[in-house]
C-alpha cells in the first residue's frame, strides 16, 4: 500500500562540499556512507543518515527533512488532495522526488529510490 514509510534522512546545504565532508567525517568522526562528487554526501550517525546537498549556501542552522515513500506519485496525489502544494515529481540519478513546504515555511522532500 502506498504511503510514507519513515524519515529517510535529514540534510544540510553546503556551498563547499570538500570542507563540509572534512568537518563531518574528520572532525566529528561520522562514517561517510556515500558521496556523489559535489552534489551529495551521506553519513552514518548511529544508524540514521545525516546528509549534505552541495552547490547551495547553507542556512542559519536550517535542515530539510526527507521522507522516504513507496508509490511516490500516489503519495503526491494524496497530499494534493488534502490541500498541500507539492511540486512535480522529478527524476534524478538516484531517486525520484517532490517537495512541499509546511505552514512555517520548512521544506520537506518526498522521495523514492530509483
Amino acid at each position: 500500500m502506498p504511503g510514507i514509510q519513515r524519515i529517510g534522512n535529514v540534510f544540510y546545504r553546503a556551498a563547499d562540499m570538500d570542507a563540509a565532508v572534512h568537518f563531518y567525517s574528520d572532525i566529528l568522526g561520522f562514517a561517510l556512507k556515500f558521496r556523489d562528487g559535489d552534489h551529495w554526501a551521506a553519513f552514518d550517525v548511529g544508524g540514521m543518515t545525516l546528509a549534505l546537498e552541495g552547490g547551495a549556501p547553507g542556512g542559519s542552522g536550517g535542515a530539510t527533512v526527507s521522507l522516504r515513500c513507496d508509490g511516490l506519485a500516489d503519495v503526491v496525489d494524496q497530499l494534493r488532495g488534502r490541500g498541500a502544494t507539492v511540486s512535480a515529481v522529478e527524476s534524478g540519478p538516484h531517486e525520484r522526488r517532490a517537495t512541499l513546504t509546511d505552514p512555517a515555511g520548512n521544506r520537506l522532500v518526498l522521495y523514492e529510490p530509483a
